[in-house]
């Protein structure tokens, strides 16, 4: 029998212990009710041995309703300089209507720490104009320009009424440095614990992964990832940040944004079925999936995934075709649940009204009520 001094607490003799690398959770109260990061927070810590210690990271939305209206950028710095560049660029294009470093606690095991900073954004309408964008893709467009373009600046989180912590560090950790359980309040949040295996653990490519409102929270690899950069990057986006994880959001932001494809659709064309499953599939169907898959035969991801997609509005967890990564969705009245493992939601919510495992390349979506703000 396999015995491992790393796994001395496993509850029966030989027993192997495989994390199968990161963890995501994520909580929505459907009705729309602001609640702390207290929650996601004990969440994503009862699934510690999941990641290393090297990346955390929270979304939360609807955090921000004094500023609704406007871009919240966090950016992470390496020095004053890398500041000083952004700022003049931020000038330059956006009326800056506050801005401030980030507030965070004092946590003995986050070291390192870049410099955070958080400024609330209107595009300036004489540039909006002569850009001949739309406000959104003017917003993607200077977000592009600074992680590619200046050195030591990465802005992390561009959307409204929401934001992304993130960091280096296990993410309950993460959570009480940027004082989620305290200072944020939101209708949904996202959490990740993560354990990079072929790309570096560092500040910047902690997920989640966020381009305006949308962020993404992945356990998993993308073998496709080259396949997917190289079609994505055609249509303006840089992936900068070191892991594989980036190129997914700026995927679900073309189908999305770009190309207005329903969440249903976007699913269908990243988890696409398999061809020889479509043929089973109704007519209706075969005709709707064998049109994207031959659309967007660069945006389909391959290997083991499973995500949690959040949005102005709603969550969304998918997994790859053949479901190689766990994940498990409950509800409880309003509240619904999403995580790698069940302990991730009895924690915080032991009586549930349903719990059920998504299939492979199945969405799960839950959206606000209706008139629910």
């Amino acid at each position: 029998m396999f015995k491992s001094n790393q796994w001395d607490n496993a509850p029966f003799e030989g027993e192997v212990k495989i994390p199968s690398g990161c963890a995501v959770s994520a909580i929505i109260d459907r009705g729309g009710r602001p609640m702390t990061g207290e929650k996601v927070i004990r969440s994503i810590a009862t699934m510690h041995d999941r990641s290393n210690g090297l990346g955390g990271g929270f979304a939360g939305y609807g955090i921000y309703p004094d500023y609704k209206e406007y871009y919240a950028f966090h950016l992470f710095y390496n020095d004053f300089q890398a500041k000083k560049e952004t700022e003049d660029f931020l000038l330059r294009h956006f009326e800056i209507v506050y801005s401030s470093e980030m507030k965070t606690r004092k946590i003995k095991t986050i070291v390192n720490e870049p410099l955070i900073y958080r400024y609330f954004l209107s595009p300036l309408s004489k540039r909006l104009a002569n850009s001949l964008l739309d406000e959104e893709r003017y917003v993607v467009k200077c977000v592009n320009a600074i992680n590619a373009g200046i050195d030591g600046a990465f802005v992390f989180s561009s959307g409204k009424n929401m934001g992304i912590f993130k960091g280096v560090g296990y993410p309950e950790d993460i959570g009480k440095f940027y004082l989620l359980d305290e200072e944020y309040e939101g209708y949904a949040w996202t959490a990740h614990g993560r354990y990079p295996t072929n790309t570096p653990g560092w500040w910047g490519g902690a997920h989640p992964f966020g381009l305006l409102d949308y962020s993404i929270v992945h356990n998993g690899e993308i073998s496709s990832y080259d396949a997917n950069r190289r079609y994505i990057e055609m249509y303006g986006y840089k992936c900068t940040l070191q892991t594989d994880t980036e190129v997914i959001t700026y995927v679900i932001d073309y189908l999305i944004r770009v190309k207005k494809l329903t969440l249903q659709e976007v699913a269908k064309v990243i988890s696409a079925s398999f061809w020889s499953t479509i043929e089973e599939k109704s007519e209706e169907d075969r005709r709707e999936e064998t049109f994207l898959r031959k659309a967007f035969p660069s945006l389909l991801i391959t290997g083991p995934f499973s995500i949690i997609f959040g949005f102005n509005g709603g969550i969304m967890a998918l997994n790859d075709r053949l479901k190689l990564r766990s994940m498990v969705c409950a509800e409880k009245g309003d509240l619904a649940f999403i995580s790698s493992e069940e302990c991730g939601i009895r924690v915080i919510e032991p009586e549930l009204d349903k719990i059920f495992s998504p299939a492979g390349g199945q969405p799960v979506i839950y959206t606000l009520k209706e008139g629910r703000v």
